[in-house]
């Protein structure tokens, strides 16, 4: 009797090897926690717990010489994570669609999960990571469809389980394909965690 393993999901973990870069990254996401007017408005209308660029900034890496250094570094990652989750891309690269800060407030900040639509692979990294920071919660896709199954065991392998959690530290490249739904829990740490997300097309 054989018992075998389907629909593997991919999920990459990376390094962006680069701390003066790191460096560069955390002092421009500070600057425009404090200086985008536009996001610091649109965080406070839907109740972000910190600051995002999300809705305000789609020019990053023309906009600071640091952001454009991290796209060419992440092209590298989404590059390798394509090849190994066998993404027949039609002889193209990836490109990077759009990018944007984070700086998440210690103590309950939090992102409900969610998917990213019109995209083929996500990812973070992580510049700063105070101790009691979440991580990233991944969950089973095929959660929505397993109507009356029974919860895992608490000795279930990591491919088994319904829940994953990745631990980031700075400098942490997570990637994964767009459709994977996943969720940042509420942290506890006295500091903010700055991260920064992007999305690949």
């Amino acid at each position: 009797m054989t018992t075998r393993t389907l629909f593997a999901t991919r999920f990459y973990e990376g390094d962006l090897g680069d701390p003066a870069l790191l460096a560069e990254l955390e002092e421009a996401a500070l600057d425009l926690s404090r200086t985008d007017r536009a996001g610091r408005a649109w965080c406070k209308a839907h109740a972000y717990p910190g600051y995002t660029s999300y809705a305000s900034l789609n020019d990053l890496p023309i906009r600071h010489p640091a952001f454009d250094d991290l796209r060419r570094a992440l092209d590298r990652h989404v590059r390798r994570f394509a090849d190994e989750a066998y993404l027949d891309l039609g002889g193209r690269k990836p490109k990077l669609d759009s990018l944007w800060v984070n700086v998440m407030k210690g103590t309950g900040g939090h992102h409900s999960g969610h998917i990213h639509p019109h995209s083929i692979v996500s990812g973070t990294v992580y510049v700063r990571v105070p101790t009691g920071a979440a991580g990233l919660k991944l969950e089973d896709p095929r959660l929505p469809m397993m109507m009356a199954a029974p919860l895992r065991r608490a000795d279930a392998p990591e491919d088994a389980r319904t829940f994953v959690y990745a631990d980031p530290r700075p400098g942490s490249v997570f990637l994964w394909e767009s459709w994977l739904r996943h969720e940042v829990p509420a942290g506890q740490a006295k500091d903010a965690r700055i991260s920064i997300s992007f999305n690949y097309r």
